[in-house]
């Protein structure tokens, strides 16, 4: 039989690595996917280089998520958040339509 005081003791540090499993799990903001109907009205494509050029007239080679104004991640990250589409991850190979050039 256990007593309160060995129940509490381990209840207490599982509890706190649950709530950091938690927080550790949302820290991360979801990653846009091309099926998402936002990324579709965006013309959001993971890959810049597969933009359909005549059906977005504003793409241009060499025009990225990485080196667009609205993509907040450091220098060299694989991903990183969009002011346009509500933080959330995409690629910085990537391309849609609110692309604009970075100051």
């Amino acid at each position: 039989m256990t007593t309160r005081r060995q129940f509490v003791t381990t209840l207490v540090p599982a509890a706190a690595m649950l709530i950091g499993a938690a927080n550790s799990l949302q820290a991360q903001p979801a990653r846009l996917e091309e099926s998402d109907p936002l990324a579709g009205s965006l013309g959001y494509k993971h890959d810049a280089t597969k933009v359909d050029a005549k059906k977005f007239a504003t793409y241009a080679a060499g025009r990225n998520c990485a080196n667009c104004n609205l993509f907040q991640a450091k220098a060299g990250d694989a991903w990183g958040a969009c002011a346009a589409v509500g933080g959330k991850q995409v690629n910085a190979k990537g391309w849609c339509v609110a692309w604009v050039k970075k100051a």
